[in-house]
Protein backbone atom coordinates (compact mmCIF):
# COMPACT_ATOMS: atom_id res chain seq x y z
CA UNK A 1 0.00 0.00 0.00
CA UNK A 2 1.81 3.33 -1.28
CA UNK A 3 -0.28 5.24 1.74
CA UNK A 4 0.81 6.18 5.59
CA UNK A 5 -1.80 5.11 7.64
CA UNK A 6 -2.77 8.11 10.22
CA UNK A 7 -5.10 6.49 12.78
CA UNK A 8 -6.36 7.58 16.67
CA UNK A 9 -8.46 5.99 18.58
CA UNK A 10 -11.41 7.05 20.94
CA UNK A 11 -12.36 4.61 23.75
CA UNK A 12 -14.78 4.24 26.58
CA UNK A 13 -14.32 2.61 29.66
CA UNK A 14 -17.07 1.97 31.95
CA UNK A 15 -16.39 2.67 35.41
CA UNK A 16 -16.32 0.23 38.30
CA UNK A 17 -18.65 2.31 40.63
CA UNK A 18 -21.06 0.93 42.93
CA UNK A 19 -23.72 3.70 41.86
CA UNK A 20 -24.55 5.36 38.10
CA UNK A 21 -22.92 9.25 37.55
CA UNK A 22 -25.88 11.04 38.11
CA UNK A 23 -28.08 8.70 40.97
CA UNK A 24 -28.02 5.78 43.13
CA UNK A 25 -28.82 3.50 40.38
CA UNK A 26 -26.47 -0.02 40.32
CA UNK A 27 -24.30 -0.26 38.27
CA UNK A 28 -24.13 -4.13 37.97
CA UNK A 29 -23.99 -5.59 34.72
CA UNK A 30 -27.04 -7.59 33.64
CA UNK A 31 -30.53 -7.73 35.49
CA UNK A 32 -33.84 -7.71 33.57
CA UNK A 33 -34.35 -5.10 31.24
CA UNK A 34 -35.49 -1.99 32.74
CA UNK A 35 -35.28 -2.44 36.24
CA UNK A 36 -31.51 -0.96 37.10
CA UNK A 37 -32.99 2.71 36.18
CA UNK A 38 -34.90 5.57 37.92
CA UNK A 39 -36.40 8.98 37.12
CA UNK A 40 -33.04 10.38 36.97
CA UNK A 41 -31.49 8.23 34.37
CA UNK A 42 -33.98 8.22 31.80
CA UNK A 43 -34.39 11.94 31.93
CA UNK A 44 -37.88 12.26 33.74
CA UNK A 45 -38.65 15.82 33.67
CA UNK A 46 -38.31 17.22 37.14
CA UNK A 47 -35.28 15.59 38.03
CA UNK A 48 -31.85 16.73 38.60
CA UNK A 49 -28.36 14.72 38.43
CA UNK A 50 -26.02 14.52 41.41
CA UNK A 51 -22.36 14.16 40.27
CA UNK A 52 -21.33 10.89 42.02
CA UNK A 53 -17.64 12.13 43.43
CA UNK A 54 -15.84 8.86 43.01
CA UNK A 55 -16.24 9.07 39.09
CA UNK A 56 -14.12 12.05 39.21
CA UNK A 57 -11.57 10.72 41.41
CA UNK A 58 -11.53 7.36 38.93
CA UNK A 59 -10.77 9.67 35.89
CA UNK A 60 -8.33 11.27 37.80
CA UNK A 61 -6.54 7.66 39.00
CA UNK A 62 -7.08 7.26 34.86
CA UNK A 63 -5.22 10.27 33.61
CA UNK A 64 -2.36 10.06 36.37
CA UNK A 65 -1.84 6.46 35.14
CA UNK A 66 -1.47 7.49 31.84
CA UNK A 67 1.08 10.31 32.70
CA UNK A 68 -1.84 13.30 32.15
CA UNK A 69 -2.25 16.86 32.97
CA UNK A 70 -4.83 17.09 35.48
CA UNK A 71 -7.76 19.79 35.28
CA UNK A 72 -8.41 20.76 39.10
CA UNK A 73 -11.39 23.10 37.67
CA UNK A 74 -13.89 21.97 35.20
CA UNK A 75 -17.44 21.20 34.72
CA UNK A 76 -19.88 19.15 32.56
CA UNK A 77 -22.03 19.89 29.53
CA UNK A 78 -24.74 18.92 27.18
CA UNK A 79 -23.99 17.13 23.83
CA UNK A 80 -27.52 17.38 22.20
CA UNK A 81 -28.74 14.76 19.95
CA UNK A 82 -31.96 12.92 19.19
CA UNK A 83 -31.69 9.30 19.24
CA UNK A 84 -33.82 6.40 21.44
CA UNK A 85 -30.96 4.88 23.29
CA UNK A 86 -30.74 8.66 25.25
CA UNK A 87 -34.71 9.73 26.31
CA UNK A 88 -33.78 13.56 27.62
CA UNK A 89 -32.24 14.12 24.28
CA UNK A 90 -28.70 14.88 25.22
CA UNK A 91 -25.54 13.72 26.99
CA UNK A 92 -24.38 14.73 30.13
CA UNK A 93 -20.57 15.01 29.01
CA UNK A 94 -17.43 17.19 28.88
CA UNK A 95 -16.52 19.47 25.76
CA UNK A 96 -13.99 22.27 26.90
CA UNK A 97 -12.37 21.61 30.02
CA UNK A 98 -12.23 17.80 30.76
CA UNK A 99 -10.49 16.66 33.77
CA UNK A 100 -7.04 15.29 31.90
CA UNK A 101 -5.50 16.30 29.14
CA UNK A 102 -2.08 15.65 27.48
CA UNK A 103 -0.43 11.94 28.76
CA UNK A 104 0.94 9.30 26.52
CA UNK A 105 1.12 5.31 26.48
CA UNK A 106 4.59 4.05 25.48
CA UNK A 107 4.57 1.25 23.32
CA UNK A 108 7.04 -1.81 23.38
CA UNK A 109 8.96 -0.08 20.59
CA UNK A 110 9.46 3.29 22.40
CA UNK A 111 7.14 5.15 20.47
CA UNK A 112 4.73 7.88 22.84
CA UNK A 113 1.09 7.30 21.74
CA UNK A 114 -0.76 10.67 22.75
CA UNK A 115 -3.55 11.15 25.12
CA UNK A 116 -5.18 13.64 23.72
CA UNK A 117 -7.72 14.18 26.51
CA UNK A 118 -9.95 12.20 29.18
CA UNK A 119 -13.13 13.60 30.38
CA UNK A 120 -16.08 11.81 32.03
CA UNK A 121 -20.05 10.65 30.82
CA UNK A 122 -22.94 9.14 30.89
CA UNK A 123 -23.79 6.05 28.87
CA UNK A 124 -26.47 5.61 26.68
CA UNK A 125 -29.40 3.16 27.36
CA UNK A 126 -29.01 0.04 24.76
CA UNK A 127 -31.14 -1.13 22.03
CA UNK A 128 -31.99 -4.31 21.01
CA UNK A 129 -33.29 -5.62 17.35
CA UNK A 130 -35.59 -8.48 17.46
CA UNK A 131 -37.79 -9.69 14.88
CA UNK A 132 -37.93 -7.24 13.30
CA UNK A 133 -39.24 -4.69 16.59
CA UNK A 134 -36.26 -2.62 18.61
CA UNK A 135 -36.96 -2.57 22.38
CA UNK A 136 -35.04 -0.68 24.45
CA UNK A 137 -33.20 -1.05 27.87
CA UNK A 138 -31.93 1.93 29.77
CA UNK A 139 -30.34 -0.12 32.68
CA UNK A 140 -26.75 1.07 31.09
CA UNK A 141 -28.43 4.22 30.44
CA UNK A 142 -26.32 6.98 33.55
CA UNK A 143 -23.14 4.29 34.24
CA UNK A 144 -20.80 6.45 34.30
CA UNK A 145 -17.83 6.32 31.94
CA UNK A 146 -14.79 7.91 30.95
CA UNK A 147 -13.82 8.43 27.41
CA UNK A 148 -10.06 8.29 26.58
CA UNK A 149 -8.88 10.45 23.23
CA UNK A 150 -5.55 9.23 21.61
CA UNK A 151 -3.65 11.55 19.30
CA UNK A 152 -3.10 10.36 15.80
CA UNK A 153 0.25 9.09 16.56
CA UNK A 154 -0.98 5.62 15.21
CA UNK A 155 0.22 4.15 12.16
CA UNK A 156 -0.43 0.66 11.93
CA UNK A 157 -2.75 -1.86 12.80
CA UNK A 158 -0.13 -3.52 15.21
CA UNK A 159 0.34 -0.24 17.16
CA UNK A 160 -3.29 0.07 17.26
CA UNK A 161 -3.76 -3.28 18.74
CA UNK A 162 -0.75 -2.76 21.19
CA UNK A 163 -2.53 0.84 22.13
CA UNK A 164 -5.69 -0.95 23.13
CA UNK A 165 -4.27 -3.36 24.71
CA UNK A 166 -1.67 -1.88 26.89
CA UNK A 167 -4.44 1.16 27.69
CA UNK A 168 -6.72 -2.20 28.67
CA UNK A 169 -4.15 -3.60 31.09
CA UNK A 170 -3.46 0.00 32.88
CA UNK A 171 -6.93 0.76 33.86
CA UNK A 172 -7.59 -3.12 34.97
CA UNK A 173 -4.83 -2.77 36.88
CA UNK A 174 -5.39 0.58 38.58
CA UNK A 175 -8.74 -1.31 39.11
CA UNK A 176 -11.37 1.24 37.98
CA UNK A 177 -12.96 -1.02 35.19
CA UNK A 178 -12.98 -4.99 34.30
CA UNK A 179 -12.62 -3.44 30.93
CA UNK A 180 -14.17 -6.48 29.79
CA UNK A 181 -14.77 -5.57 25.92
CA UNK A 182 -17.02 -8.38 25.13
CA UNK A 183 -19.89 -6.98 27.97
CA UNK A 184 -19.39 -3.70 26.38
CA UNK A 185 -17.00 -1.92 29.41
CA UNK A 186 -14.72 -0.88 27.12
CA UNK A 187 -15.69 0.13 23.40
CA UNK A 188 -13.17 1.60 20.94
CA UNK A 189 -13.56 3.90 18.08
CA UNK A 190 -11.04 4.12 15.41
CA UNK A 191 -10.58 6.81 13.12
CA UNK A 192 -8.46 6.15 9.93
CA UNK A 193 -7.05 8.35 7.26
CA UNK A 194 -4.53 7.78 4.67
CA UNK A 195 -1.77 10.53 3.48
CA UNK A 196 1.05 10.19 0.64
CA UNK A 197 4.14 9.28 2.60
CA UNK A 198 5.68 12.38 4.00
CA UNK A 199 2.14 14.71 3.40
CA UNK A 200 2.29 17.24 6.25
CA UNK A 201 -1.34 17.08 5.93
CA UNK A 202 -4.06 14.36 6.82
CA UNK A 203 -6.57 12.59 4.60
CA UNK A 204 -10.28 12.64 4.93
CA UNK A 205 -10.99 10.36 8.26
CA UNK A 206 -13.67 7.97 8.47
CA UNK A 207 -14.32 6.69 12.11
CA UNK A 208 -15.25 2.90 12.96
CA UNK A 209 -17.78 2.62 15.77
CA UNK A 210 -18.14 0.70 18.93
CA UNK A 211 -15.54 -2.09 18.29
CA UNK A 212 -15.40 -5.16 21.00
CA UNK A 213 -12.23 -6.89 20.46
CA UNK A 214 -8.74 -6.06 20.59
CA UNK A 215 -8.14 -8.47 17.25
CA UNK A 216 -11.10 -6.59 15.61
CA UNK A 217 -9.08 -3.40 16.18
CA UNK A 218 -6.21 -4.78 14.05
CA UNK A 219 -8.63 -6.25 11.30
CA UNK A 220 -10.61 -3.32 11.43
CA UNK A 221 -7.71 -0.92 10.70
CA UNK A 222 -6.41 -2.85 8.23
CA UNK A 223 -9.93 -3.31 6.30
CA UNK A 224 -10.84 0.37 6.39
CA UNK A 225 -6.98 1.24 5.50
CA UNK A 226 -7.52 -1.31 2.68
CA UNK A 227 -10.90 0.22 1.60
CA UNK A 228 -9.59 4.21 1.68
CA UNK A 229 -6.58 2.92 -0.55
CA UNK A 230 -8.69 1.20 -3.00
CA UNK A 231 -10.89 4.46 -3.62
CA UNK A 232 -7.69 6.80 -3.49
CA UNK A 233 -6.09 4.51 -6.08
CA UNK A 234 -9.17 4.52 -8.46
CA UNK A 235 -8.90 8.41 -8.49
CA UNK A 236 -11.91 8.32 -6.00
CA UNK A 237 -12.49 10.97 -2.78
CA UNK A 238 -12.97 9.38 0.71
CA UNK A 239 -15.97 10.61 2.51
CA UNK A 240 -16.49 11.60 5.91
CA UNK A 241 -18.33 8.70 7.46
CA UNK A 242 -19.42 6.84 10.55
CA UNK A 243 -18.46 2.91 9.53
CA UNK A 244 -19.54 -0.23 11.06
CA UNK A 245 -16.63 -3.19 11.32
CA UNK A 246 -18.70 -6.65 10.54
CA UNK A 247 -16.00 -9.43 11.66
CA UNK A 248 -18.23 -12.02 9.86
CA UNK A 249 -17.09 -10.79 6.31
CA UNK A 250 -14.12 -8.95 7.63
CA UNK A 251 -15.44 -5.68 6.39
CA UNK A 252 -16.06 -2.09 7.00
CA UNK A 253 -19.33 -0.16 5.82
CA UNK A 254 -20.81 2.88 6.28
CA UNK A 255 -23.83 3.69 8.78
CA UNK A 256 -23.69 7.29 8.03
CA UNK A 257 -22.45 10.85 7.98
CA UNK A 258 -19.89 11.39 10.07
CA UNK A 259 -21.02 14.59 12.75
CA UNK A 260 -18.49 17.18 14.09
CA UNK A 261 -18.33 18.69 17.56
CA UNK A 262 -20.88 21.25 15.79
CA UNK A 263 -23.68 19.10 15.37
CA UNK A 264 -23.71 18.49 19.07
CA UNK A 265 -24.40 21.99 19.94
CA UNK A 266 -22.27 21.76 23.18
CA UNK A 267 -23.21 24.13 26.30
CA UNK A 268 -22.60 23.95 30.05
CA UNK A 269 -25.01 22.02 32.14
CA UNK A 270 -27.05 24.36 33.67
CA UNK A 271 -28.21 21.99 36.25
CA UNK A 272 -24.63 20.99 37.64
CA UNK A 273 -22.17 23.01 39.19
CA UNK A 274 -18.85 23.66 38.29
CA UNK A 275 -16.45 21.72 40.34
CA UNK A 276 -12.55 22.19 41.68
CA UNK A 277 -10.36 19.87 42.83
CA UNK A 278 -7.76 20.10 45.78
CA UNK A 279 -4.07 19.82 44.78
CA UNK A 280 -3.64 17.85 47.71
CA UNK A 281 -6.34 15.52 46.35
CA UNK A 282 -5.02 14.97 43.42
CA UNK A 283 -1.28 13.69 45.61
CA UNK A 284 -3.50 11.10 47.50
CA UNK A 285 -4.98 9.49 44.14
CA UNK A 286 -1.19 9.74 42.76
CA UNK A 287 -0.07 8.42 46.04
CA UNK A 288 -2.32 5.31 45.83
CA UNK A 289 -1.76 3.97 42.45
CA UNK A 290 0.35 0.54 42.20
CA UNK A 291 3.22 -0.05 40.22
CA UNK A 292 2.45 0.01 36.58
CA UNK A 293 2.23 -3.62 34.52
CA UNK A 294 4.94 -2.48 32.51
CA UNK A 295 7.39 -0.97 35.17
CA UNK A 296 6.58 -4.27 36.62
CA UNK A 297 7.79 -5.89 33.81
CA UNK A 298 10.88 -4.50 33.58
CA UNK A 299 11.93 -4.46 37.32
CA UNK A 300 11.11 -8.58 36.64
CA UNK A 301 13.38 -8.91 34.07
CA UNK A 302 16.18 -6.13 35.34
CA UNK A 303 16.00 -6.82 38.94
CA UNK A 304 14.87 -10.45 39.19
CA UNK A 305 16.38 -11.97 36.05
CA UNK A 306 13.19 -13.46 34.87
CA UNK A 307 13.11 -14.23 31.15
CA UNK A 308 10.62 -11.19 29.47
CA UNK A 309 8.14 -14.07 28.40
CA UNK A 310 7.67 -15.67 31.83
CA UNK A 311 7.99 -11.78 33.15
CA UNK A 312 5.39 -11.15 30.74
CA UNK A 313 2.59 -13.26 31.97
CA UNK A 314 3.02 -12.66 35.71
CA UNK A 315 3.01 -9.02 35.32
CA UNK A 316 0.32 -8.76 33.42
CA UNK A 317 -2.22 -9.79 36.13
CA UNK A 318 -2.00 -7.42 39.45
CA UNK A 319 -3.54 -10.55 41.80
CA UNK A 320 -0.96 -12.84 39.97
CA UNK A 321 2.09 -10.54 40.60
CA UNK A 322 1.10 -9.76 43.94
CA UNK A 323 0.81 -13.72 44.93
CA UNK A 324 3.86 -13.59 43.09
CA UNK A 325 5.81 -11.12 45.13
CA UNK A 326 4.03 -12.39 48.58
CA UNK A 327 5.85 -15.78 48.20
CA UNK A 328 9.15 -13.86 47.46
CA UNK A 329 8.68 -12.25 50.58
CA UNK A 330 8.31 -15.48 52.50
CA UNK A 331 11.63 -16.50 50.60
CA UNK A 332 10.88 -18.27 47.89
CA UNK A 333 12.93 -18.53 45.19
CA UNK A 334 12.37 -16.09 42.03
CA UNK A 335 12.71 -18.90 39.28
CA UNK A 336 10.59 -21.96 40.99
CA UNK A 337 7.75 -19.55 42.50
CA UNK A 338 7.38 -18.11 38.36
CA UNK A 339 7.79 -21.36 37.12
CA UNK A 340 5.24 -23.22 39.05
CA UNK A 341 2.64 -20.02 38.91
CA UNK A 342 2.91 -20.37 35.02
CA UNK A 343 3.28 -23.95 34.91
CA UNK A 344 0.99 -25.42 37.27
CA UNK A 345 -1.41 -22.64 38.29
CA UNK A 346 -2.13 -21.29 35.26
CA UNK A 347 -2.40 -24.54 33.96
CA UNK A 348 -5.96 -24.66 35.49
CA UNK A 349 -7.21 -21.43 34.62
CA UNK A 350 -8.28 -21.44 30.94
CA UNK A 351 -9.06 -17.67 30.33
CA UNK A 352 -7.77 -14.24 30.44
CA UNK A 353 -10.52 -13.58 32.99
CA UNK A 354 -9.73 -16.56 35.99
CA UNK A 355 -6.10 -15.27 35.75
CA UNK A 356 -7.55 -11.88 36.29
CA UNK A 357 -9.64 -13.37 39.35
CA UNK A 358 -6.58 -15.40 40.39
CA UNK A 359 -9.04 -17.15 42.95
CA UNK A 360 -6.51 -19.50 43.93
CA UNK A 361 -7.88 -21.45 46.87
CA UNK A 362 -4.03 -21.23 48.74
CA UNK A 363 -2.20 -18.54 50.51
CA UNK A 364 1.27 -16.69 49.48
CA UNK A 365 2.74 -18.31 52.33
CA UNK A 366 1.32 -21.40 51.67
CA UNK A 367 2.46 -21.42 48.33
CA UNK A 368 6.03 -20.57 49.59
CA UNK A 369 6.42 -22.99 51.77
CA UNK A 370 5.81 -25.88 49.24
CA UNK A 371 8.29 -23.84 46.25
CA UNK A 372 11.38 -23.38 49.51
CA UNK A 373 11.24 -27.65 49.59
CA UNK A 374 12.07 -27.47 45.81
CA UNK A 375 14.84 -24.58 46.45
CA UNK A 376 16.26 -26.60 49.31
CA UNK A 377 16.28 -29.97 46.88
CA UNK A 378 14.39 -31.67 49.45
CA UNK A 379 11.68 -32.52 46.98
CA UNK A 380 12.21 -32.56 43.09
CA UNK A 381 10.21 -30.07 40.53
CA UNK A 382 7.99 -32.96 39.48
CA UNK A 383 7.01 -33.56 43.26
CA UNK A 384 6.52 -29.85 44.00
CA UNK A 385 4.00 -29.76 40.72
CA UNK A 386 2.32 -32.63 41.79
CA UNK A 387 1.56 -31.25 45.62
CA UNK A 388 1.03 -28.22 44.11
CA UNK A 389 -2.30 -29.43 41.93
CA UNK A 390 -3.24 -31.46 45.29
CA UNK A 391 -3.09 -27.76 47.64
CA UNK A 392 -4.61 -25.92 45.00
CA UNK A 393 -7.43 -28.82 44.82
CA UNK A 394 -8.20 -28.73 48.26
CA UNK A 395 -6.93 -25.46 50.07
CA UNK A 396 -4.25 -27.70 52.25
CA UNK A 397 -0.73 -26.45 53.02
CA UNK A 398 2.09 -28.69 51.81
CA UNK A 399 2.22 -30.73 55.28
CA UNK A 400 -0.83 -32.40 54.10
CA UNK A 401 0.42 -34.33 51.44
CA UNK A 402 4.59 -34.44 52.53
CA UNK A 403 5.61 -35.85 55.53
CA UNK A 404 8.90 -35.02 57.40
CA UNK A 405 9.87 -38.10 56.60
CA UNK A 406 9.03 -38.10 52.99
CA UNK A 407 11.77 -35.27 53.03
CA UNK A 408 15.09 -37.91 53.52
CA UNK A 409 17.06 -37.74 50.39
CA UNK A 410 18.62 -40.17 48.45
CA UNK A 411 22.18 -40.44 49.05
CA UNK A 412 24.52 -40.75 46.16
CA UNK A 413 25.02 -44.37 47.09
CA UNK A 414 21.36 -45.47 46.86
CA UNK A 415 21.13 -43.97 43.84
CA UNK A 416 23.84 -45.21 41.92
CA UNK A 417 22.74 -49.02 42.85
CA UNK A 418 19.24 -47.81 41.66
CA UNK A 419 20.44 -46.72 38.21
CA UNK A 420 22.35 -49.86 38.45
CA UNK A 421 19.33 -51.77 39.21
CA UNK A 422 17.67 -49.97 36.04
CA UNK A 423 19.93 -51.05 33.81
CA UNK A 424 19.93 -54.49 34.53
CA UNK A 425 15.87 -54.48 34.92
CA UNK A 426 15.90 -52.86 31.25
CA UNK A 427 18.61 -54.25 28.99
CA UNK A 428 16.56 -53.22 25.43
CA UNK A 429 16.54 -50.02 26.35
CA UNK A 430 20.03 -49.81 27.28
CA UNK A 431 20.59 -51.21 23.84
CA UNK A 432 18.79 -48.47 22.33
CA UNK A 433 20.22 -45.70 24.39
CA UNK A 434 23.54 -46.72 23.05
CA UNK A 435 21.91 -47.24 19.34
CA UNK A 436 21.48 -42.99 19.42
CA UNK A 437 17.69 -43.82 20.85
CA UNK A 438 18.41 -41.29 23.36
CA UNK A 439 14.27 -41.34 24.75
CA UNK A 440 14.42 -44.88 25.83
CA UNK A 441 16.80 -43.68 28.90
CA UNK A 442 13.15 -42.25 29.98
CA UNK A 443 12.23 -45.95 30.93
CA UNK A 444 15.08 -46.30 33.22
CA UNK A 445 13.88 -42.73 34.94
CA UNK A 446 10.48 -44.20 35.42
CA UNK A 447 12.28 -47.22 36.98
CA UNK A 448 14.05 -45.23 39.57
CA UNK A 449 11.52 -42.93 40.55
CA UNK A 450 8.77 -45.16 41.15
CA UNK A 451 11.63 -46.87 43.26
CA UNK A 452 12.34 -43.96 44.91
CA UNK A 453 8.79 -42.41 45.38
CA UNK A 454 9.35 -39.43 43.06
CA UNK A 455 12.37 -38.37 45.10
CA UNK A 456 15.35 -39.19 43.22
CA UNK A 457 17.05 -36.24 41.56
CA UNK A 458 17.13 -36.56 38.42
CA UNK A 459 19.54 -34.90 36.65
CA UNK A 460 22.05 -36.86 39.36
CA UNK A 461 20.18 -40.54 37.68
CA UNK A 462 20.96 -39.27 34.62
CA UNK A 463 24.16 -38.46 34.72
CA UNK A 464 25.35 -41.72 36.59
CA UNK A 465 22.81 -43.81 33.99
CA UNK A 466 25.04 -42.55 30.94
CA UNK A 467 28.21 -43.24 32.77
CA UNK A 468 26.81 -46.94 34.27
CA UNK A 469 25.87 -47.73 30.50
CA UNK A 470 28.77 -46.08 28.94
CA UNK A 471 29.20 -45.22 24.53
Amino acid sequence: MNYEIVCGIETHIELATKTKIFCGCTTEFGGEPNTHCCPVCTGQPGTLPILNQKVVEYAIKAGLALNCKINTKSHMDRKNYVYPDLPKAYQISQYDEPLCEKGYIELDSGKRIGITRIHIEEDAGKLVHENGYTYIDYNRGGVPLIEIVSEPDISSAEEAREYAEKLQLTMRYIGISDCKMQEGSMRCDVNLSLRKPGDPNFGVRTEIKNINSLSFIQKAVIAEAERQADILDAGGTVVQQTMRYDEATNSVTPMRDKENSDDYRYFPDPDILRFCIDEAKVEEIRASLPELPFAKLRRYVNDLGLPEATAKQISRYRKVAEFFEGALAEGASVKNAANLIVGTIFSNMDTEEEKELFAVRISAAQFAALVKLADEKKINIGVAQSTLQKMLESGKPVEEFIKPEDLVGISDEMLENLCREAIEANPRAVDDVRNGKDKAINVMFGYIMKKTGGKADIRKAEALLRKLIGP
